[in-house]
Protein backbone atom coordinates (compact mmCIF):
# COMPACT_ATOMS: atom_id res chain seq x y z
CA UNK A 1 0.00 0.00 0.00
CA UNK A 2 2.97 2.10 0.32
CA UNK A 3 4.08 4.42 -2.41
CA UNK A 4 7.51 3.86 -3.72
CA UNK A 5 7.83 0.75 -1.22
CA UNK A 6 8.21 3.38 1.86
CA UNK A 7 4.89 4.36 4.42
CA UNK A 8 5.96 7.89 4.31
CA UNK A 9 5.97 7.94 0.43
CA UNK A 10 2.80 6.66 1.08
CA UNK A 11 0.82 8.75 3.33
CA UNK A 12 2.76 11.84 1.14
CA UNK A 13 1.05 10.69 -2.25
CA UNK A 14 -2.11 9.66 -0.68
CA UNK A 15 -2.47 12.91 0.91
CA UNK A 16 -1.83 14.59 -2.41
CA UNK A 17 -4.41 12.83 -4.08
CA UNK A 18 -6.79 13.70 -1.19
CA UNK A 19 -5.95 17.18 -1.81
CA UNK A 20 -6.53 17.30 -5.70
CA UNK A 21 -9.88 16.15 -4.54
CA UNK A 22 -10.79 18.44 -2.32
CA UNK A 23 -9.73 21.24 -4.74
CA UNK A 24 -11.70 19.49 -7.58
CA UNK A 25 -14.65 19.71 -6.06
CA UNK A 26 -14.11 22.89 -4.99
CA UNK A 27 -13.68 24.19 -8.29
CA UNK A 28 -16.63 22.25 -9.18
CA UNK A 29 -18.63 23.68 -7.15
CA UNK A 30 -18.17 27.22 -7.54
CA UNK A 31 -18.22 27.30 -11.47
CA UNK A 32 -21.98 24.84 -11.05
CA UNK A 33 -23.45 26.71 -8.06
CA UNK A 34 -22.66 30.02 -9.43
CA UNK A 35 -24.24 28.91 -12.99
CA UNK A 36 -27.29 27.24 -12.02
CA UNK A 37 -27.97 30.08 -9.28
CA UNK A 38 -27.78 32.52 -12.07
CA UNK A 39 -30.52 30.90 -13.98
CA UNK A 40 -32.45 29.60 -12.05
CA UNK A 41 -31.09 25.80 -13.49
CA UNK A 42 -32.42 23.02 -11.04
CA UNK A 43 -29.82 20.42 -12.67
CA UNK A 44 -26.55 22.63 -11.94
CA UNK A 45 -27.48 23.38 -8.39
CA UNK A 46 -28.49 19.62 -7.61
CA UNK A 47 -24.89 18.48 -9.31
CA UNK A 48 -23.39 21.82 -7.50
CA UNK A 49 -25.06 19.77 -3.59
CA UNK A 50 -23.80 16.82 -4.90
CA UNK A 51 -20.15 18.01 -4.85
CA UNK A 52 -20.40 19.91 -1.83
CA UNK A 53 -21.00 16.04 -0.51
CA UNK A 54 -18.35 14.82 -2.32
CA UNK A 55 -16.47 17.59 -1.10
CA UNK A 56 -16.82 16.43 2.38
CA UNK A 57 -16.17 13.15 1.64
CA UNK A 58 -12.59 13.89 0.57
CA UNK A 59 -11.99 16.34 3.55
CA UNK A 60 -12.92 12.65 5.39
CA UNK A 61 -10.44 10.97 3.39
CA UNK A 62 -8.12 13.22 3.88
CA UNK A 63 -7.58 13.89 7.11
CA UNK A 64 -9.05 10.54 8.08
CA UNK A 65 -7.19 8.33 5.42
CA UNK A 66 -3.79 9.16 6.08
CA UNK A 67 -3.95 7.31 9.26
CA UNK A 68 -3.97 4.29 7.58
CA UNK A 69 0.11 4.55 7.38
CA UNK A 70 0.62 4.77 10.56
CA UNK A 71 2.91 2.42 12.27
CA UNK A 72 1.59 0.05 14.62
CA UNK A 73 1.84 0.95 18.35
CA UNK A 74 0.58 0.76 21.98
CA UNK A 75 -3.40 1.20 21.64
CA UNK A 76 -3.10 -0.27 17.65
CA UNK A 77 -0.64 -3.44 18.05
CA UNK A 78 -1.80 -4.84 14.90
CA UNK A 79 -1.33 -1.05 12.79
CA UNK A 80 -4.17 1.05 11.47
CA UNK A 81 -5.04 -0.92 8.07
CA UNK A 82 -9.04 -0.98 8.89
CA UNK A 83 -9.25 2.73 9.48
CA UNK A 84 -9.07 2.50 5.40
CA UNK A 85 -11.81 0.83 4.80
CA UNK A 86 -13.74 2.42 7.39
CA UNK A 87 -13.29 5.76 5.22
CA UNK A 88 -14.17 3.84 1.49
CA UNK A 89 -17.38 2.55 3.17
CA UNK A 90 -18.17 6.77 4.60
CA UNK A 91 -17.44 7.54 1.04
CA UNK A 92 -19.71 4.71 -0.69
CA UNK A 93 -22.54 5.38 1.79
CA UNK A 94 -22.46 8.96 0.91
CA UNK A 95 -22.16 8.40 -2.68
CA UNK A 96 -25.35 6.02 -2.41
CA UNK A 97 -27.15 9.23 0.13
CA UNK A 98 -26.88 11.72 -2.80
CA UNK A 99 -28.00 8.92 -5.12
CA UNK A 100 -31.42 8.62 -3.70
CA UNK A 101 -31.38 12.44 -3.25
CA UNK A 102 -30.82 12.70 -7.07
CA UNK A 103 -34.11 10.28 -7.93
CA UNK A 104 -35.81 12.23 -5.56
CA UNK A 105 -34.98 15.01 -6.98
CA UNK A 106 -35.64 13.82 -10.39
CA UNK A 107 -39.02 12.10 -9.90
CA UNK A 108 -39.92 15.70 -8.57
CA UNK A 109 -38.48 17.46 -11.51
CA UNK A 110 -40.81 14.78 -13.53
CA UNK A 111 -44.10 15.38 -11.51
CA UNK A 112 -43.64 19.16 -11.21
CA UNK A 113 -41.68 20.39 -14.62
CA UNK A 114 -39.09 22.50 -14.05
CA UNK A 115 -38.06 26.05 -14.67
CA UNK A 116 -34.61 27.21 -16.19
CA UNK A 117 -33.66 29.93 -18.56
CA UNK A 118 -31.00 28.61 -21.17
CA UNK A 119 -27.84 30.49 -21.44
CA UNK A 120 -24.56 29.30 -22.61
CA UNK A 121 -22.59 29.84 -19.65
CA UNK A 122 -24.73 26.38 -18.26
CA UNK A 123 -23.16 24.44 -20.46
CA UNK A 124 -19.52 26.36 -20.30
CA UNK A 125 -19.94 25.50 -16.68
CA UNK A 126 -20.35 21.59 -17.05
CA UNK A 127 -18.21 21.68 -19.68
CA UNK A 128 -15.39 22.79 -17.07
CA UNK A 129 -17.05 20.80 -14.21
CA UNK A 130 -16.53 17.41 -16.81
CA UNK A 131 -13.25 18.39 -17.50
CA UNK A 132 -12.12 19.30 -13.74
CA UNK A 133 -13.36 15.57 -12.51
CA UNK A 134 -11.40 14.26 -15.44
CA UNK A 135 -8.38 15.12 -14.42
CA UNK A 136 -8.92 14.66 -10.45
CA UNK A 137 -10.16 10.97 -11.47
CA UNK A 138 -6.70 10.40 -13.93
CA UNK A 139 -4.36 11.77 -11.04
CA UNK A 140 -6.06 9.79 -8.35
CA UNK A 141 -5.93 6.66 -10.81
CA UNK A 142 -2.17 7.01 -11.35
CA UNK A 143 -1.22 7.57 -7.76
CA UNK A 144 -3.59 4.93 -6.69
CA UNK A 145 -1.60 2.32 -9.19
CA UNK A 146 0.90 2.31 -6.57
CA UNK A 147 -0.97 2.70 -3.05
CA UNK A 148 -3.78 0.11 -3.68
CA UNK A 149 -6.10 2.23 -1.58
CA UNK A 150 -9.40 1.40 -1.26
CA UNK A 151 -9.96 5.10 -0.29
CA UNK A 152 -8.67 6.52 -2.86
CA UNK A 153 -10.89 4.08 -5.26
CA UNK A 154 -13.79 5.57 -3.73
CA UNK A 155 -13.14 8.60 -4.68
CA UNK A 156 -12.17 7.93 -8.24
CA UNK A 157 -15.25 5.93 -8.40
CA UNK A 158 -17.14 8.99 -7.05
CA UNK A 159 -14.57 11.49 -9.53
CA UNK A 160 -16.77 9.50 -12.46
CA UNK A 161 -19.96 9.89 -10.79
CA UNK A 162 -19.80 13.35 -11.23
CA UNK A 163 -18.89 13.33 -14.65
CA UNK A 164 -21.86 10.90 -15.35
CA UNK A 165 -24.44 13.54 -13.60
CA UNK A 166 -22.58 16.47 -15.27
CA UNK A 167 -23.03 15.07 -18.72
CA UNK A 168 -27.05 13.97 -17.51
CA UNK A 169 -27.30 17.89 -16.72
CA UNK A 170 -25.90 18.93 -20.35
CA UNK A 171 -28.62 16.87 -21.77
CA UNK A 172 -30.98 18.56 -19.75
CA UNK A 173 -30.06 22.06 -20.68
CA UNK A 174 -29.96 21.20 -24.14
CA UNK A 175 -33.21 19.64 -23.66
CA UNK A 176 -34.39 22.96 -22.49
CA UNK A 177 -32.94 24.53 -25.57
CA UNK A 178 -35.28 22.67 -27.82
CA UNK A 179 -38.42 23.00 -25.70
CA UNK A 180 -38.10 19.69 -23.99
CA UNK A 181 -37.14 20.56 -20.12
CA UNK A 182 -38.49 16.83 -19.35
CA UNK A 183 -35.31 15.45 -20.37
CA UNK A 184 -33.35 17.16 -17.88
CA UNK A 185 -35.30 15.28 -14.83
CA UNK A 186 -35.58 12.14 -16.80
CA UNK A 187 -31.79 12.42 -17.45
CA UNK A 188 -30.92 12.90 -14.03
CA UNK A 189 -33.04 9.69 -12.94
CA UNK A 190 -31.16 7.61 -14.80
CA UNK A 191 -28.08 8.96 -13.62
CA UNK A 192 -29.27 8.79 -9.91
CA UNK A 193 -29.93 4.78 -10.46
CA UNK A 194 -26.06 4.12 -11.07
CA UNK A 195 -24.33 6.71 -8.56
CA UNK A 196 -27.01 4.48 -6.03
CA UNK A 197 -25.33 1.18 -7.24
CA UNK A 198 -21.85 2.50 -7.29
CA UNK A 199 -22.36 3.34 -3.62
CA UNK A 200 -23.80 0.10 -2.68
CA UNK A 201 -20.91 -1.81 -4.35
CA UNK A 202 -18.60 0.14 -3.07
CA UNK A 203 -20.34 -0.66 0.88
CA UNK A 204 -20.23 -3.90 0.39
CA UNK A 205 -16.92 -4.58 -0.47
CA UNK A 206 -15.63 -2.60 2.52
CA UNK A 207 -17.82 -4.02 5.13
CA UNK A 208 -15.87 -7.33 3.79
CA UNK A 209 -12.71 -5.81 4.69
CA UNK A 210 -13.94 -4.39 8.02
CA UNK A 211 -15.33 -7.69 9.34
CA UNK A 212 -12.86 -10.33 8.46
CA UNK A 213 -14.33 -11.87 5.59
CA UNK A 214 -12.29 -14.98 3.96
CA UNK A 215 -11.00 -14.66 0.60
CA UNK A 216 -11.90 -16.72 -2.77
CA UNK A 217 -11.28 -20.32 -2.30
CA UNK A 218 -8.18 -19.53 -5.14
CA UNK A 219 -6.49 -17.55 -2.78
CA UNK A 220 -6.73 -20.07 0.04
CA UNK A 221 -5.83 -22.79 -2.06
CA UNK A 222 -2.35 -20.61 -3.60
CA UNK A 223 -1.85 -20.52 0.53
CA UNK A 224 -2.37 -24.16 0.96
CA UNK A 225 -0.09 -24.62 -2.06
CA UNK A 226 2.70 -22.37 -1.19
CA UNK A 227 2.89 -24.31 2.18
CA UNK A 228 2.57 -28.53 0.86
CA UNK A 229 5.48 -27.53 -1.47
CA UNK A 230 8.03 -26.36 1.29
CA UNK A 231 10.27 -30.01 1.72
CA UNK A 232 9.80 -30.45 5.30
CA UNK A 233 6.12 -30.10 5.39
CA UNK A 234 4.24 -32.92 5.25
CA UNK A 235 0.75 -32.10 6.44
CA UNK A 236 -1.04 -28.82 6.70
CA UNK A 237 -4.50 -28.33 9.37
CA UNK A 238 -6.19 -25.71 11.26
CA UNK A 239 -5.79 -22.97 8.20
CA UNK A 240 -6.96 -19.68 8.66
CA UNK A 241 -7.10 -16.55 6.08
CA UNK A 242 -9.19 -13.57 6.54
CA UNK A 243 -8.98 -10.03 5.78
CA UNK A 244 -7.22 -7.54 8.54
CA UNK A 245 -8.48 -4.58 6.87
CA UNK A 246 -7.20 -4.88 3.08
CA UNK A 247 -4.63 -7.06 4.10
CA UNK A 248 -5.19 -10.78 4.73
CA UNK A 249 -4.35 -12.18 7.98
CA UNK A 250 -2.72 -16.17 7.61
CA UNK A 251 -3.00 -18.61 10.30
CA UNK A 252 -1.94 -22.11 10.03
CA UNK A 253 -0.34 -25.40 11.67
CA UNK A 254 2.21 -27.04 9.64
CA UNK A 255 2.82 -30.83 10.25
CA UNK A 256 7.09 -31.78 10.29
CA UNK A 257 9.62 -34.27 11.28
CA UNK A 258 9.12 -34.61 14.90
CA UNK A 259 12.37 -35.72 15.46
CA UNK A 260 13.63 -32.45 14.09
CA UNK A 261 16.33 -30.35 16.13
CA UNK A 262 14.72 -27.31 17.45
CA UNK A 263 17.02 -25.00 15.70
CA UNK A 264 16.11 -26.45 12.34
CA UNK A 265 12.40 -26.62 12.87
CA UNK A 266 12.79 -22.68 13.87
CA UNK A 267 14.30 -22.16 10.13
CA UNK A 268 11.43 -23.76 8.93
CA UNK A 269 8.68 -21.64 10.45
CA UNK A 270 10.98 -18.58 8.98
CA UNK A 271 10.67 -20.00 5.79
CA UNK A 272 7.41 -20.46 5.49
CA UNK A 273 6.21 -17.30 7.12
CA UNK A 274 8.26 -15.49 4.66
CA UNK A 275 6.65 -17.67 1.54
CA UNK A 276 3.51 -16.69 2.87
CA UNK A 277 4.20 -12.74 3.34
CA UNK A 278 5.53 -12.90 -0.44
CA UNK A 279 1.68 -13.82 -1.91
CA UNK A 280 0.19 -10.98 -3.10
CA UNK A 281 -3.04 -9.62 -0.35
CA UNK A 282 -1.10 -10.92 2.21
CA UNK A 283 0.39 -8.92 5.01
CA UNK A 284 1.03 -11.09 7.95
CA UNK A 285 1.42 -14.59 8.46
CA UNK A 286 1.37 -17.04 11.91
CA UNK A 287 2.36 -20.62 11.20
CA UNK A 288 2.51 -23.35 14.16
CA UNK A 289 4.31 -26.05 13.60
CA UNK A 290 3.30 -29.33 14.92
CA UNK A 291 4.44 -32.87 14.64
CA UNK A 292 3.33 -35.07 11.50
CA UNK A 293 2.15 -38.46 12.21
CA UNK A 294 -0.77 -37.84 15.64
CA UNK A 295 -3.42 -38.23 13.74
CA UNK A 296 -6.04 -36.16 15.85
CA UNK A 297 -5.79 -32.99 13.83
CA UNK A 298 -9.93 -32.09 13.20
CA UNK A 299 -9.28 -29.99 9.91
CA UNK A 300 -6.44 -31.34 8.18
CA UNK A 301 -6.55 -30.38 4.61
CA UNK A 302 -4.23 -32.70 3.16
CA UNK A 303 -6.51 -33.55 0.58
CA UNK A 304 -6.62 -29.98 -1.02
Amino acid sequence: MAEDGTTDGGRSGFARASWVNVLGNVAKIVAEGAAGYAFGSVALLADAAHSVADLVASVVVLVWGRSAFDEPDETHPHGHDRIEPLTALFVGAVIALLGLNLLYRSLEGIVSGTDVEFSPLLLAALVLSIADMYLVYRYTVRINERLESTALTALAVDCLNDIYTSIAAIVGVLGVLVGVPLLDPLAGGLVSLLVVYQGVEIGKENVEYLIGAAPCPEKRAEITHALRCHPAVQGVHDLTVFYDGTVLEVEVHAEVDGDIPFREAHDVESELVTRLRGIDDVGDAHVHLDPSGIGEWKDSIDDD
